[in-house]
């Protein structure tokens, strides 16, 4: 009886040493070097962004303003990843050959807003040292009267043969095989075209419980003896397979990942209770990590207590060294939501950095940005009171680029110093290293530090180091250089030298 209790046993003396750290400034709450903070910027309906149409000049420019507000308080509270949402059911928010724009830009379906969102927001978060991820909703093209609205510009009209109708609504068929490669076109035009960081994939499943999904036909065409359910979970994970070994070729630092159903199957410490990615929605999140065909996911974890801490922990079991990023349901904070206490975050947080996960990811950012139960302000003043360098993807690559030399420190103005180097010399024309800056009142600075992190993500070979704070103004700093992968190089280091009044 007790070795049938252990598993149980473990989880619940897990979840009470948890409890125990639950206070404002708990114990295991340091900021890691290395942690995925990001937040996920929805566009469908305008949740997040916009909330004007982009019809004039004047609205093109409170557009892109709205962005740019989001982005800075993301900045200012040391997040480094957005989720951009680059396409929602059957539309887009780029500049497309295949699909259309999203309404929410102009109030049209197909308008062109005069600008390109998504080079916009990469752009705008490269500038502020955060990478951005094109989110892209993959199988769900939406209901009649959407599909409609598109006309002949929808794939249900251009492909008809792998799209299908079910329960009002239209899907692709993820048993065409042609699936993948329309899927595929899509992000080859945002891998080719724009300097993404990562590719993400939302909706990547059938829908919930769909025993009566119109794929009998293609079933009995191509399911080779196999059950239906496991032919679905092949179909998916075949979709996927093609996706990342296609970005890979074109561009292999681009992280490609997906935010699967939070549960992806019973655990030994905790049952699903009949409601997990496995058995629901036909994802086997488990065979793509094991396969390799994932660099991160985002499991969309949007529960608390029994129903987040034992799955966060089986998903990094299963994790084949790849990132798993729990995504939080931090709009439950809300009182129309969920009214959950603000220490519910803060319970899950300190556990994912308890148990080394790679981070974490917040759904959505309005909920962020509005200081949501004083959420924004817990994260800027404590657990992202100092930046954190994105997770390196060793299995990709493990070769740091080499150093930066020749730093020289020029005090510029009171409190300003100007930081100039010689570039890393590495030939590869792709993978073209940005730099991290630390500063520190102690030499040699400590790189392993992240308090020492004072910028990161630097183009160029010249950065101007303005302190907010008298207290801030350093006299020693250390420059790195970082790859697209991830890896850093060793630094090199500066100092400034005091200064004398020589009338004295």
């Amino acid at each position: 009886m007790l070795k049938i209790l252990t598993p149980y046993l473990r989880t619940f003396f897990l979840i009470i040493a948890l409890l125990s750290t639950a206070g404002r400034f708990p114990l295991y709450a340091q900021s890691p070097k290395h942690e995925v903070r990001a937040a996920w910027i929805t566009a469908v309906y305008g949740l997040d962004w916009p909330s004007t149409r982009a019809t004039t000049p004047a609205g093109i420019r409170k557009q892109k303003a709205e962005l740019i507000e989001i982005l800075d308080k993301l900045k200012a509270a040391n997040f480094n990843t957005v989720l951009f949402q680059t396409r929602t059911r059957g539309d887009v928010l780029y500049r497309s050959d295949i699909e259309p724009y999203n309404a929410i830009l102009t109030g049209k379906s197909g308008g062109d807003p005069g600008y390109d969102p998504l080079a916009f927001a990469v752009e705008e978060c490269h500038k502020r040292g955060m990478e951005c991820h094109a989110w892209m909703v993959t199988i769900p093209l939406g209901g009649r009267k959407h599909v409609a609205s598109l006309g002949k510009q929808s794939v249900t009209r251009r492909k008809p043969q792998i799209c299908v109708p079910y329960k009002r609504e239209y899907f692709l068929n993820p048993g065409h095989p042609e699936t993948k490669v329309y899927l595929m076109s899509l992000v080859r035009e945002v891998v080719e075209r724009y300097d993404v960081d990562g590719v993400h994939f939302d909706y990547l499943r059938y829908p919930e419980r769909a025993f009566r999904f119109p794929d009998r036909y293609d079933y009995r065409k191509y399911g080779n003896g196999r059950s239906l359910e496991q032919w679905r979970r092949d179909n998916l994970t075949e979709i996927l397979r093609y996706i990342y070994n296609g970005v890979k070729k074109l561009k292999p630092w681009i992280k490609v990942s997906t935010c699967p159903v939070g549960k992806y199957h019973d655990t030994s410490r905790y049952s699903s209770k009949g409601w997990n990615a496995f058995h629901t929605v036909y994802q086997d999140v488990q065979g793509w990590l094991g396969e390799g065909i994932q660099d991160q996911i985002y499991p969309m974890m949007y529960f608390k207590g029994n129903a987040f801490y034992p799955f966060a922990l089986d998903w990094q079991e299963q994790s084949n060294g790849r990132h798993i990023v729990p995504g939080l349901g931090v709009y439950f904070l809300h009182p129309k939501e969920g009214d959950w206490e603000i220490e519910e975050i803060e319970r899950q947080i300190n556990f994912i950095r308890r148990f080394k996960l790679a981070g974490e990811a917040h759904y959505r950012v309005k909920f962020v940005t509005d200081n949501t139960k004083g959420l924004y302000d817990l994260l800027q003043a404590h657990y992202y009171a100092y930046p954190a360098l994105q997770p390196p993807i060793t299995w990709a690559d493990t070769i740091p680029p080499t150093s930066p030399t020749g730093l020289t420190t020029e005090r510029i103005a009171k409190g300003y110093t100007r930081l100039r180097w010689q570039a890393a010399t590495d030939n590869d024309t792709l993978n073209v290293p940005t730099y991290v800056i630390y500063a520190s009142d102690k030499m040699p600075v400590d790189t392993t530090d992240p308090r020492n992190i004072v910028a990161q993500r630097v183009r160029g070979t010249e950065y101007i180091y303005a302190p907010i704070y008298p207290w801030e103004d350093y006299r020693h700093f250390a420059v790195t250089a970082l790859d697209r992968y991830g890896n850093e190089s060793r630094p090199v280091y500066g100092e400034v030298k005091p200064t004398y009044n020589a009338a004295r």
